[in-house]
């Protein structure tokens, strides 16, 4: 096992604990036949279903409620995985290390792009978003790697309170919200500070992370 693959997980995101307890009983009433890679292919399919959906909207509003719907399965495939098989003690750390991250960046980059192409944010808006949360993942896997621990969280915002979030933009689009004010995209201005704030919490977090390492490794003295 490498360390990189078997780090300890760190979670600080708002609804980490209560989540933790919901995804272990619901993987222990899963059938026997079910395991961990059938969860990460639901997860793919609702990514892929998540992006079509919105990039659909661009003719019916009313695929927001299928987006709506596929951000649940997409919640259940990619965080039922690694539940399922630290239960059943299957686990396989670098595998599921590799799978895990490499499935969440084609799955960020498919939301973004329907994202995208919906007329609810522009793909400018979408490109920096994505951008700015696969920087903040390849810090997360660099830190990982010198620090021994995978810290999942930047700030109380995770995955699933962004999902939670994106639900509930979609439940205003639906109930015909106006997010525009003065000519003005207020989805699209939103997006852009989510992404500078992402980006600036990136820097604060490099910052910290080489004044530690500094620390550990001063220069000038000579290691044998």
């Amino acid at each position: 096992m490498s360390a990189t693959a078997g780090a300890p997980r760190e979670k600080t995101f708002l609804i980490a604990r209560h989540e933790a307890e919901l995804l272990d009983r619901i993987a222990r009433r899963l059938p026997a036949r079910v395991m961990p890679d059938h969860m990460t292919a639901l997860g793919v399919v609702a990514a892929l279903g998540i992006g079509a959906a919105y990039w659909l909207t661009l003719r019916n509003p009313a695929w927001l409620w299928v987006a709506s719907g596929l951000l649940v399965v997409h919640w259940l495939g990619d965080s039922l995985d690694g539940t399922l098989a630290r239960l059943r003690r299957i686990e396989r750390p670098r595998y599921g290390y590799y799978l895990d991250h490499l499935v969440d960046a084609g799955a960020t980059i498919a939301i973004g792009a329907g994202l995208g192409l919906s007329p609810y944010l522009s793909l400018t808006t979408s490109l920096a978003i994505v951008i700015a949360y696969l920087a903040l993942s390849i810090n997360t896997y660099l830190e990982t790697q010198v620090f021994g621990v995978f810290s999942l969280g930047y700030g109380r915002v995770g995955p699933t309170e962004a999902r939670a979030a994106l639900i509930a933009l979609n439940l205003a689009l639906l109930a015909g919200a106006t997010f525009e004010v003065a000519g003005h995209g207020l989805v699209d201005l939103a997006g852009l500070v989510a992404a500078a704030l992402m980006l600036a919490g990136l820097a604060v977090r490099a910052a910290r992370n080489l004044r530690v390492l500094a620390a550990r490794e001063p220069t000038g003295v000579v290691r044998g």
